[in-house]
């Protein structure tokens, strides 16, 4: 038999002074200030109440945010703030944060919304926000959020699960991993995926979320260009024309019908030309070829193209239609004018990282709707999405190499788990962070740059 007999036995006793458990979550907390997400909040709220409340909304609501970045998902884990006075001060009990979430209707929660896109735009003119040069795009998808128990609005799905069916808007950011989330609609499970209503009324949503800097002008050439990618559930008529008139471009998945199916069947082998990877490099087994003037586009807003990618299946792919040399095939439309045909597949391709978005979206307040009533999980959602940009601006802002591009539960492992103790001085408290602990320095200069960022007055 085998014993861990060599491993070490330490002696435990309970009379530590001063320490704190997850020291990084104060970075994250501040930058609710520094952005004005507190204040901002609260202000969207006090017409609720009779008084100046013990709690004020804003930093209740700020503090979920905060909870939800660090990995918590149901109210019952604002506790991981509220069991450290030490660091974080009063915050509000659950009881207290159910009862703020409750004055949150309609009306108020567009008024949240319209704060968090005023604390994008502080952060992106602090240094948050990414290079708009190349222009921006926004990937549109929807995901499936599982209800455990019976709720509001909660229905069967079309994957035969239980529960909601929202649609979210991303930033594609690169250079973060976890994402920038611009909007997000609480559907019903049930909730159709091509619906067009849905998809113009997200992306009226993200468009507002920008910085009025960055969103699209046709009329000012020095604006920047947006682009608008989704899958084939975007794919409608009246969702292009949307994107056209708010003068987006567009990159959508396109279906394989019979009409596609007959084009791609009638395209000369001549005329397909070797994909690329996403790296920029020939993909062996994959071709694209164009077929605009096969189809009948004129639905459709002017200068549409259709780009079809077919490829040989890896084993167990299944296949869309059936042809001699048994090839996949994806299509998507764009209205993008000019460029190597590869170079736009692969554009288009590149929206599968909304995809990674949704899976770090998950990680962080999506997988759970804690709420019974609707309004208060769209609230909720709010708050998720609100939890995935404090992560992105506070990576973007306060650090660099791996740790400005890590997943969130790569960062709350590195910089919101570190140990620290808290010492006060001629009343000036401080946090000695365990100096043994690999990022220590790296929170240590966060929070430097952070408080040093050019935040606008």
């Amino acid at each position: 038999m085998v014993h861990d007999s060599k491993l070490p036995q330490v002696q435990v006793t309970a009379d530590g002074t001063g320490l704190v458990s997850r020291a990084g979550v104060a970075l994250l907390r501040e930058l609710t200030v520094s952005t004005g997400l507190g204040t901002g909040w609260s202000e969207a709220l006090l017409d609720t109440y009779d008084g100046i409340p013990i709690h004020l909304p804003g930093r209740v609501l700020a503090d979920l945010a905060v909870m939800i970045a660090d990995g918590g998902d149901a109210l019952a884990h604002l506790a991981a703030l509220r069991d450290q006075d030490k660091l974080f001060g009063s915050v509000a009990s659950d009881a207290t944060a159910w009862r703020v979430l409750d004055r949150v209707d309609g009306e108020r929660l567009a008024r949240l919304q319209s704060v968090r896109a005023a604390a994008r735009e502080r952060a992106w003119a602090a240094g948050a926000g990414p290079d708009l040069a190349g222009g921006l795009v926004i990937d549109i998808d929807a995901t499936i959020t599982i209800a455990h128990s019976e709720k509001e609005n909660a229905a069967k799905t079309w994957k035969k699960t239980f529960g909601f069916h929202p649609l979210l808007a991303y930033l594609d950011r690169p250079d973060v991993a976890g994402g920038e989330a611009l909007a997000g609609i609480l559907r019903p499970g049930k909730a159709g995926s091509n619906t067009a209503a849905d998809h113009i009324e997200i992306l009226t949503m993200a468009l507002a979320a920008l910085p009025t800097r960055a969103r699209p002008a046709p009329e000012d050439p020095d604006a920047p260009q947006v682009m608008v990618r989704t899958d084939a559930a975007g794919a409608t008529h009246a969702f292009a024309a949307a994107v056209r008139g708010a003068g987006c471009g567009f990159s959508l998945g396109f279906s394989i019908a019979s009409e596609v199916q007959a084009a791609v069947l009638a395209i000369p082998e001549d005329a397909w030309v070797p994909a690329y990877d996403l790296d920029g490099r020939p993909r062996k087994g994959a071709w694209i070829a164009e077929i605009t003037g096969m189809l009948d586009l004129t639905k459709w807003p002017d200068g549409s193209r259709v780009i079809i990618r077919r490829e040989r299946p890896h084993p167990g792919a299944q296949l869309r239609f059936t042809d001699t040399d048994g090839h996949r095939f994806t299509a998507f439309i764009t209205d993008t004018q000019g460029g190597q045909l590869a170079d736009l597949e692969v554009h288009h391709r590149s929206h599968a990282r909304v995809e990674d978005r949704i899976r770090c979206g998950k990680n962080t307040g999506l997988r759970n709707l804690p709420c019974r009533g609707y309004t208060a999980n769209k609230t909720w959602l709010e708050l998720a999405l609100t939890a995935a940009d404090l992560l992105t601006w506070t990576q973007a802002l306060c650090f660099t190499g791996d740790l400005a591009r890590c997943e969130p539960a790569t960062f709350r492992y590195k910089i919101c788990a570190i140990a620290a103790k808290l010492t006060r001085t001629a009343r000036i408290p401080t946090l000695h962070l365990d100096r043994d602990w690999p990022w220590a320095h790296h929170l240590a200069n966060a929070f430097t740059r952070l408080r040093t960022a050019p935040w606008p007055s």
